[in-house]
């Protein structure tokens, strides 16, 4: 195994990782491990790389009653990304040549004293007892009293080191296998501390996930030629288990209703049977305490939710069956297709109809996390005992929702936490399992969430603690949007920038035959519950088959139909042409377009502040691909007032939705060659990139840029003739290509 401080050092050592990469040769049981290992290896070169651009010369801490603060640049936009940290170390484990030790905040920070005679005296720290308040570039940092008394303003150089931490448990779960199947448990030192890790997960499950991911990421063109295997074959291909859960569905009515009726709990005549439960009356099936009042509990047979829809409801059915373990079970989900509310009912059903059930819900992020225990929280079926939220011990508990502060108390003793019967973390923070030595199957469940965004070896970490018996894998996501975020090329371009969402759905069992998905592995919602119909038309028929319908609220999506800058009223869609200037600063590499800046800010003057029904500039959304421009157009909002419209990238827009979005493209460069457009583009080639942007907004999208540059891309080239068919193209000339379609 390779140690990254001695690549950094010696250059000629990546080439080494180059060279295990450079046969493509089929992704297979006996190479799964080593690939993955190299890739995140390289993964943390990148990032180790990007980090250090961010060192600071000659900085100068400014002495505070309590804290030092120091001056980062960037530091609100996560540029560079600083860690809270708790987790304490004792200083003589941390010590420099004078015998001091210097705490930060901020992953593991190098503090360079120069001295006479050219030396440097080096401070290494690692995050430790810090409470660092960051307010706006400013970082308040906790020292030990001995340096804090001592220092006298002088400079300093700042190093920031990486977090090692989330690729460490991703890098360790995909090298068990390879360094020892047969051993009980595998040590992997940190630079910290030890960390202990249990075995692999069960080799049934592990052998599953290979045979799936066969097929590498430079053969996936092939892919699209592969025969694609019947709905019977493919029922045939999956071997079939006894269903968890043997009861009978009615679709006739829902829990709720059941539960509301006349005489609630009475059986109706004629029926022997108890039409709801209390939660008092399941307590001891669910293993929880019912110390507070809660929803009756509906029958088995019934939704909790009784606003799903048909595709919804079939889900949840082959989730809680489980017919095909340990084959993971996808559920394909469109934007704004009620994806995450399908999964709450999918883990309400398993937590309340199989009594032996341990679910673990895990997700990239933590606001993602958040949200899914919040939303169990909120649904008022369980009890406070039954879930518990896993965090980092560097997240602080105000940055979560109040809400939630008792279930994240309950994940403080990671040991205790695994007695919940729902444990919720994100998928980094579930290898904190192992520390404690938690047995393989553990959990009976896993629920991966918004699965698309995480790596591969990300998403085996809460894989490898599950069942093998019994276990049920479910990835939910959309694998047409945006996949994990990775800063090495070679390592995206090699395959640690397909999720296992995606990877799996490439493979022929996943794939949709002559009569739809086989339902043992895959659901794909079809009704939108967020856009009006001349937003989704688009998307739908580039990445969908055209098979999305809407299901939104017609007064919110109707409400700006009839905007009196709309050039076709009732088609809530505008393309504004700007053949404008591309610029940057200095030496920044970011780009930015003034012209459109300004038509940004124009277009949210005109929504906020119009005499008749005004929109929230909370409600507002702009999505540019430049840091550059994202800066110049928050500052002309500040000026006329509309702070609160966020503004931000592509990935800073996943997930979530606006009543109104705005797109500036900034790229305006009409002279380069066709084959200089991917490279000129840059993110606005990524038809993902291009999906997640288009399909934020409920009511209305405006996409400003220059069309003589965006035709060239085939999914603005579809925008663009979208647009003009309905005449809703405005601003400068018209490419001809349009015209003469």
């Amino acid at each position: 195994m390779f140690d990254i401080s001695q690549a950094q050092e010696n250059q000629h050592m990546t080439g080494v990782f180059y060279n295990s990469l450079s046969f493509p040769q089929p992704l297979c049981f006996s190479s799964f491990a080593s690939r993955f290992s190299t890739l995140l290896w390289l993964e943390e070169l990148q990032a180790e790389q990007e980090m250090r651009e961010f060192s600071i010369t000659g900085a100068i801490l400014r002495r505070g009653a309590e804290y030092l603060h120091l001056q980062v640049p960037g530091a609100m936009e996560g540029r560079p990304s600083l860690f809270i940290g708790q987790q304490m170390l004792h200083p003589s484990e941390l010590r420099d040549a004078n015998n001091s030790c210097l705490i930060l905040s901020g992953d593991r920070v190098l503090l360079m004293k120069p001295c006479s005679g050219g030396s440097v005296i080096r401070y290494l720290s690692y995050i430790s007892e810090v409470r660092a308040l960051i307010t706006e570039d400013d970082v308040s940092l906790r020292v030990n009293a001995e340096f804090h008394s001592r220092y006298l303003g002088e400079p300093l150089d700042v190093e920031f080191c990486l977090n090692r931490y989330v690729r460490l448990r991703s890098r360790s779960t995909t090298e068990k296998r390879a360094q020892n199947p047969t051993v009980n448990s595998v040590n992997v030192q940190s630079e910290s501390k030890r960390e202990s890790y249990r075995p692999s997960m069960s080799f049934e499950l592990e052998r599953v996930l290979v045979s799936l991911s066969t097929r590498p990421v430079w053969m996936c063109s092939c892919s699209l030629r592969s025969p694609v295997l019947s709905s019977q074959s493919l029922k045939r291909a999956v071997c079939l288990q006894p269903p968890l859960w043997i009861g009978e569905w009615n679709d006739q009515e829902d829990g709720v209703q059941a539960c509301e009726q006349k005489g609630s709990g009475v059986p109706p005549s004629g029926d022997g049977a108890q039409t709801c439960q209390t939660a008092e009356m399941v307590s001891v099936a669910t293993q929880t305490r019912t110390d507070l009042s809660k929803k009756r509990i509906p029958i088995p047979g019934l939704f909790f939710n009784p606003q799903l829809n048909s595709t919804q409801k079939r889900a949840v059915k082959r989730i809680l069956a489980g017919e095909g373990r340990p084959t993971p079970y996808v559920l394909f989900g469109p934007p704004g297709t009620g994806k995450t509310v399908t999964l709450i009912e999918a883990i309400l059903q398993v937590h309340h109809r199989i009594p032996h059930s341990r679910v673990l819900v895990c997700t990239p992020s933590n606001s993602a996390a958040d949200l899914v225990c919040l939303r169990l929280h909120r649904s008022g079926f369980l009890h406070n005992a039954s879930l518990a939220r896993v965090n980092a011990s560097s997240r602080q508990e105000e940055s979560m929702a109040e809400e939630l502060w008792q279930y994240a108390r309950a994940g403080e003793d990671i040991r205790l936490a695994s007695f919940h019967r729902i444990v919720v973390s994100t998928c980094s923070s579930a290898g904190m399992f192992y520390q404690i030595g938690l047995r393989v199957g553990h959990f009976t469940h896993v629920f991966v969430d918004e699965a698309g965004q995480a790596t591969e070896p990300e998403t085996l970490i809460p894989l490898s603690l599950l069942s093998e018996s019994s276990g049920q894998i479910v990835l939910a996501g959309d694998p047409k949007q945006l996949g994990p975020v990775i800063k090495s090329k070679l390592a995206s371009a090699y395959g640690l920038g397909t999720s296992l969402l995606e990877r799996l759905m490439e493979n022929p069992l996943y794939g949709c035959g002559d009569s739809g998905f086989n339902p043992l592995l895959v659901t794909k919602l079809l009704y939108n519950y967020r856009c009006h119909e001349a937003l989704l038309e688009l998307p739908s028929r580039l990445f969908y088959a055209g098979e999305l319908c809407v299901r939104s609220e017609r007064a919110v999506v109707d409400s700006l139909c009839h905007w009196n800058k709309l050039p076709t009223k009732g088609f809530p869609f505008i393309f504004h042409g700007v053949r404008g200037s591309e610029m940057r600063e200095g030496c920044n590499p970011s780009w930015f377009n003034p012209a459109e800046a300004v038509q940004v800010m124009m277009y949210c003057c005109q929504l906020t502040k119009r005499l008749y029904k005004p929109v929230p500039a909370a409600d507002i959304g702009i999505i540019s691909p430049y840091k550059k421009q994202v800066e110049k157009i928050r500052l002309l909002l500040q000026r006329v007032g509309l702070s609160e419209v966020k503004v931000g990238s592509v990935e800073e827009f996943q997930g979530q939705e606006f009543l109104i979005m705005i797109l500036s493209t900034v790229r305006s460069n009409e002279s380069l060659l066709k084959q200089e457009l991917q490279s000129m583009l840059g993110f606005l080639c990524n038809p993902k990139r291009f999906n997640v942007a288009i399909t934020r907004a409920k009511a209305l999208l405006i996409v400003i840029g220059n069309p003589h540059v965006l035709v060239r891309d085939p999914c603005f080239s579809s925008l663009l003739q979208y647009a003009y068919d309905n005449r809703a193209f405005v601003g400068c000339d018209a490419p001809l290509s349009l015209q003469a379609s």
